[in-house]
């Protein structure tokens, strides 16, 4: 199982016929799933490396018979090729998938059978055009789960917004309420939903918590799955999206078109540099990207480093801020210079020139520092003229923020930071301190001198007593 993922328990069912393991990877706020029935195995949605699920089915004594796609991934690059490759197993797509790479295109309603299972395609267009969902059928041919990609998932529905002018977004709203109405709706509620995403995805406006559902609280609970018309329905699912990340494109595209082997980006980024090599590095343009926690961050750093811990959701905080274009070079905490690499190739970033050698240790000049106070420190701060910098999320500040606060969201900063004056003082905070130094950090590469940061984020804040109030903004 890969690091900073988990095997979830809880909707795995072990009968004599069935076996279903969900593997969440919280870095991308993905799920991929092995089903497995009398020895034989399927892979749905597989994250870039596929040591785990290899291993998962060499563990169970199983083979690997087909691997599925839901669809083009935006948000990550999946390891569909290689996986198949390896256990000389056919790619299955939905209708309308057309690939750089052999597949096989499924038919709507075409079925697979798995030991006493079966998988029946479900052609559900809408988050884009080829996007099907799996239904597994029992040993009776009953419907006991759907594998719904990112067509359904818990209290949402995939964005209709990401063909870039292709199609609108209203064209596939409206494909996607068919989708729903005519293929999920009419399921049993007792059905078991199994999503691609789970919460911190932006592969959907407001996913909820949970990682897996029923069709029959779906429809209770999710706003996309209630009784309203087209209309309706489509001004619902298009009202507030924020605009997708701009490596969503390059992901989808690589995932259509093909890529190169795992391994082989791994052994071109896997390079240990010296302070000299290293610095050379930065004079050709590379970006020094810091992959150690906030709090070891803030006690020095390499000035002009950018701050995304591992220990957050690292991929996809790299991916919205920092362009595939630029070369990278990384500081870690020694010992995750593999994982700070393989994180970066599952969401397409194969440009790493190489790590600091020593990590931190290892270099001979002069580190930065972040100045970090707490929540009772701050009441003492708002007096003097001071700007407080929101960098949560919209929904976030439109459910409460501190009074008299700026809200700017880390997810838009590589656009907007020049609306703030870098000669004024910033006090800058997030939820709990992650993204908070993340913005921190950028800022001072683009010559903000003045930053605090807030420890334990707005949390800390709402625990101190300080003044909050309510005032969405329009996103």
């Amino acid at each position: 199982m890969p690091r900073g993922s988990r095997a979830n328990g809880d909707p795995g069912l072990k009968l004599t016929t069935m076996y279903i393991e969900q593997l969440y990877t919280n870095c991308l706020a993905e799920a991929a799933y092995y089903i497995e029935s009398e020895g034989e195995a399927a892979i749905i949605d597989p994250i870039r490396e596929t040591e785990p699920y290899i291993a998962l089915a060499q563990k169970r004594k199983a083979s690997i018979r087909y691997v599925f796609e839901t669809h083009f991934h935006a948000d990550f690059i999946s390891g569909h090729i290689d996986l198949a490759k390896k256990v000389n197993a056919p790619i299955i797509y939905g209708p309308q998938a057309h690939t750089g790479y052999e597949v096989y295109n499924a038919a709507d309603g075409e079925e697979f059978p798995l030991g006493k299972l079966t998988l029946r395609v479900l052609h559900t267009p809408g988050h884009t055009p080829e996007s099907s969902c799996f239904l597994l059928l029992d040993e009776n041919r009953k419907p006991h789960a759907i594998f719904t990609g990112d067509t359904l998932f818990v209290g949402d529905v995939g964005r209709p917004d990401l063909l870039d002018g292709v199609m609108s977004r209203e064209e596939l709203a409206s494909m996607l309420y068919d989708s729903l109405n005519n293929k999920i709706k009419t399921l049993p509620d007792a059905t078991i939903v199994y999503p691609a995403h789970g919460p911190g995805s932006a592969c959907g406006k407001n996913i909820g918590k949970e990682t897996f559902s029923t069709i029959g609280d779906q429809k209770k609970f999710n706003y996309a799955l209630q009784d309203v018309s087209r209309e309706q329905f489509i001004a619902q699912v298009t009202e507030g999206i924020l605009p997708p990340p701009a490596y969503f494109f390059e992901d989808a595209r690589i995932n259509k078109q093909g890529y190169a082997p795992v391994e082989n980006v791994l052994a071109g980024s896997k390079r240990a540099l010296s302070a000299d090599q290293f610095k050379a590095a930065i004079k050709r343009g590379a970006v020094v990207l810091d992959t150690r926690k906030a709090d070891d961050f803030e006690k020095g750093f390499i000035r002009g480093a950018v701050n995304i811990g591992l220990n957050g959701q690292y991929a996809i905080w790299v991916a919205t801020l920092l362009s595939m274009k630029h070369p990278l070079v990384l500081v870690t905490d020694p010992g995750t210079e593999h994982e700070s690499i393989l994180r970066l190739a599952r969401v397409g970033y194969e440009n790493v020139v190489g790590y600091l050698e020593g990590g931190i240790n290892g270099w001979d000049e002069p580190l930065d520092t972040v100045r970090s106070i707490s929540a009772e420190q701050l009441k003492g701060e708002i007096k003097r003229e001071t700007t407080i910098l929101d960098v949560r999320k919209p929904g976030e500040w439109n459910t409460s923020h501190l009074k008299d606060a700026r809200f700017l969201p880390l997810a838009e900063f590589p656009k907007n930071l020049n609306t703030l004056d870098k000669s004024k003082p910033y006090i800058v905070h997030c939820g709990g301190g992650y993204r908070s130094m993340t913005a921190i950090s950028m800022m001072k590469r683009e010559g903000f001198l003045d930053l605090t940061n807030v420890y334990g984020g707005f949390t800390a804040m709402v625990n101190a007593g300080l003044p909050m109030e309510t005032q969405a903004v329009a996103v």
